[in-house]
């Protein structure tokens, strides 16, 4: 009898694991996604509304009081409104001493407002426990469940205690809560949705400088000289010729923008014989957009991809194979097959299918759904191992095809060597140099300084 009410109450649901009463101000698409997510989790829900007509858009399950009935109810309320509506709290300040306040809104504009809208709110409501989050998490979000979006909730607050209750709450909604620190930290937190592409400024703006300062020498060199010189015009290589060189030549110089940041932070920690002293700051800015960096580079590489492919159907391409076999049959002469040729040719299409195989696989990887799933040795093999092989194999590309193009006389037009031969300028530094530090007599002081050892440790900082 004893063990079978044992197996009763094992079954029975823990009563003490009864999520409190949360209490949302505002039936906005927000309150309302934010509602549904908090009942599909176990809270019970009610809504503070200025009319307290129950709509088929309220999630199943939640009351709907007015403000101050609503708030009564929960010790937790949330307020997902605007700032310019904050003015009818103010005859709730009673009811809402000692509660826990979450302040969800957001502005139009980076730093509209002298304060955060939730040192606002804690002026506005001095006896309540305010509390910044969920601002950077959409309704859209949280209705999809959060597979598909950000699952982080950065959160900041004066009263610990309160800040802990919220961060429970984002828990349980299956999302990751990320401690800012005090209220300060809320102009910073309301910032964050406003910004644009952050990470991907310095890598946008340095792909546009540097598409636009080949596309130029190109077209200097392709189209211009042979216009001015032999009275071609070769103005449709504007189209895809001159694209087709400038994507390859943005992918590798990209790339080994990717790896020189590293090169050069062994260079200074080298110098300084530690490891405890900061970098410059453009250097850590730098190495802080790398993976930006290369899904640009592997963007132009795919570019390059797809040109090459409509080589063998542009017009120009099969009127010149057709103009040069007619020549042949007319002077009734056949070229011999060289071997060489087909050598350097086979060589340089392997090397580059080899390099974007691996440049693929390299973007892959950085994607956060791959990376989370391998572990910091496996993610850095693939990023650094396989990322130099990667800058091998498309450095090695670009010098194939090249050949005995770089000794030609011709090839230098006004003086100006091919565009390919600028683009191995940075690839090159950045493998001689790496080569140079994987000697034993610099590899085994740096690895020694990465691991915390100093040569001057009056000098760290």
């Amino acid at each position: 009898m004893n063990k079978n009410s044992s197996n009763i109450m094992a079954l029975a649901p823990n009563t003490s694991n009864k999520r409190e009463t949360v209490c949302i101000f505002g039936t906005g698409d927000f309150g309302r996604a934010l509602g549904h997510k908090m009942i599909q989790s176990g809270y019970p829900v009610v809504f503070g509304s200025r009319s307290t007509k129950t709509s088929s858009l309220i999630p199943k399950g939640a009351e709907v009081l007015s403000h101050a009935e609503a708030a009564q109810k929960a010790a937790v309320i949330i307020t997902a409104i605007q700032r310019q509506h904050y003015s009818f709290l103010t005859p709730l300040t009673e009811i809402l001493h000692g509660k826990v306040l979450v302040d969800v809104s957001n502005n139009l504009k980076i730093n509209e407002h002298p304060e955060s809208n939730a040192e606002y709110l804690a002026q506005l409501v001095p006896g309540a426990k305010v509390v910044k989050a969920f601002n950077t998490v959409s309704a859209w979000a949280l209705q999809s469940g959060t597979l598909d979006a950000s699952r982080q909730v950065f959160v900041c607050g004066d009263d610990m205690e309160a800040k802990q209750t919220v961060m429970n709450i984002v828990r349980a909604l299956g999302l990751t809560p990320l401690d800012q620190g005090s209220l300060l930290a809320a102009q910073e937190i309301e910032n964050y949705p406003l910004q644009l592409f952050p990470m991907w400024k310095f890598p946008i703006l340095l792909s546009f400088g540097l598409a636009a300062f080949f596309f130029f020498y190109c077209l200097i060199r392709n189209v211009i000289y042979p216009y001015v010189y032999e009275n071609k015009d070769f103005s449709f290589f504007i189209a895809i010729s001159i694209p087709n060189r400038i994507c390859p030549i943005l992918a590798l110089i990209l790339l080994a923008l990717v790896y020189l940041p590293g090169v050069l932070a062994a260079i200074i920690q080298l110098y300084r014989g530690t490891k405890y002293h900061r970098f410059p700051d453009w250097l850590d800015k730098w190495m802080l957009c790398r993976k930006q960096l290369g899904l640009v580079a592997l963007a132009f590489a795919s570019l390059h991809v797809l040109y090459t492919l409509v080589i063998p159907i542009r017009y120009f391409v099969r009127w010149r194979m057709s103009n040069r076999i007619i020549s042949q049959v007319l002077n009734n002469k056949t070229e011999p097959l060289d071997t060489t040729n087909a050598w350097l040719s086979d060589s340089y299409v392997a090397l580059g299918i080899l390099g974007f195989f691996l440049f693929v696989l390299l973007g892959i990887t950085s994607l956060p759904s791959v990376s989370n799933n391998v572990n910091w040795r496996e993610f850095r093999f693939v990023q650094s191992k396989l990322g130099y092989l990667t800058l091998i194999l498309c450095t090695a590309h670009t010098l194939v095809y090249g050949g005995k193009r770089f000794l030609s006389p011709s090839s230098y037009r006004w003086y100006l060597p091919n565009a390919y031969m600028l683009s191995l300028i940075i690839p090159c530094m950045v493998l001689v140099v790496k080569f140079v530090l994987i000697f034993p007599c610099l590899d085994k002081p740096l690895t020694r300084i990465r691991q915390g050892w100093e040569r001057n440790p009056q000098y760290s900082e």
